[in-house]
């Protein structure tokens, strides 16, 4: 597949996955009448819903990593270059922040408006470091041992996320940047990004060393026996 056609399928995936996560946070507050669990709920089960469809519609094409720790943690297994993972986090930046405006065009909020929702603190912290460590967990073993099912754990381990964490799981660097542009239920406030940030790519960094341990890639390994 050629690079133009990646990185249009990862810009174009993340950017309906914001769509996605904001709008129907949006759509949730408005409807949930004060309820935040209601809220809450919605916007996870549309978030997964989505998911699912977004990964099943680019994942031929791209990966459908929608996530730069995601295209990181494809650098680290040896299955995408430096030089094209960087072009990956680019597009999946844009793309996260177009989302965030068609989000806002969708239910006529500003095109961009900095959130005032705080998350901060250790339990956040800690949220997102084994939000982004489940995550790239369950990428690597249902990859490497049931590949079909990935699009479906992947979305599961979301949902789950959702509630399970403090922070509700964002486990994505792009996503926390564009959502820390939207005032919405999903925001973030802009000083809580970098932290964020930081757990997430310490819990892809363990992630990957346990899990590229626990599931060895098998066609890595069968080269080494050949080799040897």
């Amino acid at each position: 597949m050629s690079l133009q056609k990646r990185l249009v399928a990862e810009g174009l995936g993340t950017a309906l996955l914001l769509a996605v996560v904001v709008g129907s946070g949006i759509m949730a507050e408005r409807l949930a009448a004060g309820n935040v669990a209601l809220a809450l709920l919605a916007n996870a089960i549309a978030t997964g819903c989505g998911l699912v469809a977004l990964i099943l519609m680019f994942g031929p094409v791209s990966g459908a990593h929608f996530n730069p720790v995601v295209s990181l943690s494809a650098v680290w297994q040896r299955q995408l270059s430096y030089s094209v993972c960087v072009w990956y986090i680019l597009i999946q930046i844009l793309g996260a922040f177009a989302g965030v405006a068609m989000a806002h065009t969708m239910f006529g909020e500003p095109l961009f408006f900095a959130s005032e929702h705080v998350r901060t603190g250790w339990s956040q912290w800690c949220s997102e470091f084994l939000a982004s460590f489940g995550l790239i967990g369950v990428i690597i073993s249902t990859s490497r041992s049931r590949p079909a099912v990935t699009p479906f754990a992947v979305a599961a381990y979301i949902t789950a996320a959702y509630w399970f964490t403090s922070s509700t799981s964002f486990a994505n660097p792009a996503v926390t940047l564009a959502r820390a542009a939207s005032n919405t239920f999903a925001g973030i406030y802009p000083g809580d990004v970098l932290a964020f940030i930081i757990a997430q790519c310490s819990g892809t960094v363990a992630a990957n060393w346990l899990f590229g341990w626990l599931y060895p890639d098998v066609s890595q390994l069968a080269a080494s026996d050949v080799s040897a």
